[in-house]
């Protein structure tokens, strides 16, 4: 299994319409985090992208991930695989059971 970037161009103008598929977006992601589809999302501090790895067989199936975001009615992705995507892991204190 591969990782993908995906780069999205969010519109200028938020229009109520947008706003209102925000938190069903946010359930989605949530969802395929857990579910290990999506290993990363970020937002840009301006809100005009958005970036985030995908974990799929191929770019179809990127797309088809994608696809399934309440927002892409308004969103132009961008997909680039990825050669290694390395990640900052919480590390925790070695315990002893004694």
């Amino acid at each position: 299994m591969s990782q993908y970037m995906v780069e999205i161009q969010l519109p200028a103008v938020m229009t109520e319409e947008f706003t209102a598929k925000i938190p069903a977006q946010r359930k989605k992601i949530n969802e395929m985090m857990e579910q290990g589809l999506m290993m990363s999302y970020a937002l840009s501090e301006d809100y005009s992208k958005l970036w985030c790895v995908v974990r799929a067989e191929s770019e179809f199936e990127v797309m088809s991930i994608v696809s399934e975001f309440p927002l892409i009615d308004y969103m132009d992705p961008k997909i680039s695989r990825l050669m290694f995507n390395n990640v900052v892991a919480l590390r925790l204190p070695m315990f002893s059971l004694n």
